[in-house]
């Protein structure tokens, strides 16, 4: 995996679990509130159908309070209130239901089949003895007690919620029952509704997931796309440098052949031709100046010998590689000296040889390039240069007394600070540091090379 995929990957991947947590916290939440939400909606309906039982029990027993109030206890007077508890009914499946205290069925007008017959022992599908539920229930003084009851406009056994009195002077169980089915189709409609918000959430969270990771990678892919255009055009602007820098290099290298190896050569050459000539004239005395030419060929070709040398030194200096880096530059400085006259006091302290030898190299180009921009632009006085071995890497730093410039408008300058801008490049080029601070009081230029080289 390239690093600009691993960059987009480590930028998604935090985003798409911090999105999935999310969902997972509002999954969890919507279900408790659901749940709750649910159940509030429950209590709700069975709050108003207790009241509305209570109130339709209230009901009945008003409409036969002037029978059961009577003082009568006879067959006539219980006839006539079972009659008018009969005639009592709110929809198909509401209605009153008379049972004594022995579970004996007195009054049932949806189910008249059941009347006269003894259902204490009678159990529905769960096991559970209804009767005798609701026995107990009116003992204790009457109230509420769910049950399951066939229900008569469908036939079928539903859970229903009954509230029952106690008659006791006539020695009855008097009471009515709502069927719950119609709460059950209004809390599943709820949890469908819920089912279907949450799902609605889930899609919008996958969603926003979704749209957030094409933003992150198109984003990405826009900025690698961008880098690396700038990269290209950064390589580009490079490879033209290397290659003028390499034309310049070989002109230099042409010119100090030609106008200084070529001629003193030629020069050379001549001498020896005229001291061959001499020596092979026979005539007294051109011994002697043959003898002389020779040796003055032998001085120019002294010379050559330290023109070769000097070529060879700014191509890659020996003592770079022989003696190590402080050496070579303490050697530098001296030459400059030599050839321009301007003193340069060189000190180095702590250990500097356990740089790579590309980052010596650097450092000792950059020192190159700084003692010639010294000679060329500083007309300084006085130049020193200092090697400090440190942990972790070598600080190369050099000073001089001269005019000084503006360093951020030359290095900003499309067509000046060539050589700033190649002390910069070869200081990032091995991972180091590069600062140049220049006033009228002169110019100090920083360089960090650190020992591991990457």
């Amino acid at each position: 995996m390239k690093l600009r995929q691993k960059v987009i990957f480590l930028a998604i991947t935090p985003l798409i679990l911090a999105l999935i947590a999310i969902a997972l916290a509002v999954r969890h939440q919507s279900v408790l509130l659901a749940q709750q939400q649910r159940d509030t909606i429950q209590q709700a309906y069975l709050s108003s159908k207790e009241a509305e039982l209570r109130h339709y029990v209230a009901l009945a027993s008003h409409s036969i309070a002037h029978l059961y109030e009577s003082g009568r206890d006879d067959e006539a007077t219980r006839n006539e209130a079972k009659r008018i508890l009969s005639s009592l009914s709110y929809g198909d499946d509401g209605y009153f239901f008379v049972y004594d205290m022995q579970g004996n069925t007195l009054m049932h007008p949806r189910q008249p089949e059941l009347v006269g017959r003894n259902l204490y022992e009678m159990r529905d599908e769960q096991g559970q003895p209804t009767i005798q539920k609701l026995l107990q229930r009116a003992r204790a003084g009457g109230g509420l007690e769910r049950y399951m009851w066939v229900k008569p406009s469908t036939h079928k056994s539903g859970a229903k919620l009954g509230y029952v009195i106690p008659m006791p002077k006539w020695g009855w169980m008097m009471g009515t029952g709502i069927y719950l089915d119609d709460v059950d189709r209004a809390l599943a409609k709820v949890d469908v509704q819920q089912s279907g918000n949450i799902h609605n959430t889930m899609l919008w969270i996958a969603a926003i997931a979704i749209a957030a990771a094409v933003a992150v990678g198109s984003s990405g892919l826009a900025l690698n796309i961008s880098e690396l255009r700038v990269a290209d055009a950064k390589l580009k602007v490079l490879a033209q440098r290397v290659v003028e820098s390499q034309e310049e290099e070989r002109a230099r290298l042409s010119r100090d052949l030609h106008d200084g190896i070529s001629q003193w050569l030629v020069s050379i050459k001549l001498q020896i031709e005229a001291g061959i000539i001499r020596l092979t004239s026979g005539q007294a005395g051109q011994q002697q100046a043959a003898q002389a030419a020779f040796e003055h060929a032998a001085d120019q070709l002294n010379n050559v010998m330290g023109e070769v040398r000097r070529i060879s030194h700014n191509l890659r200096p020996a003592i770079l590689d022989d003696l190590g880096l402080a050496a070579a530059l303490h050697h530098l400085g001296q030459e400059y000296t030599l050839s321009s006259g301007t003193p340069v006091h060189f000190e180095a302290e702590g250990c500097t040889d356990e740089l790579p030898d590309v980052a010596n190299t650097v450092l000792f180009r950059l020192a190159q390039e700084a003692l010639t921009n010294i000679e060329r632009h500083a007309g300084a006085s006085r130049i020193e240069i200092r090697l400090t071995g440190e942990r972790g890497g070598v600080t190369l730093r050099i000073r001089d007394d001269g005019a000084g410039f503006d360093a951020e408008g030359i290095a900003l300058h499309p067509k000046r600070g060539i050589g700033l801008r190649n002390m910069m490049e070869r200081m990032d080029a091995i991972g180091g540091r590069f600062d140049i601070a220049s006033s009228s009081d002169g110019t100090v230029v920083t360089a960090f090379a650190g020992n591991e080289y990457s």
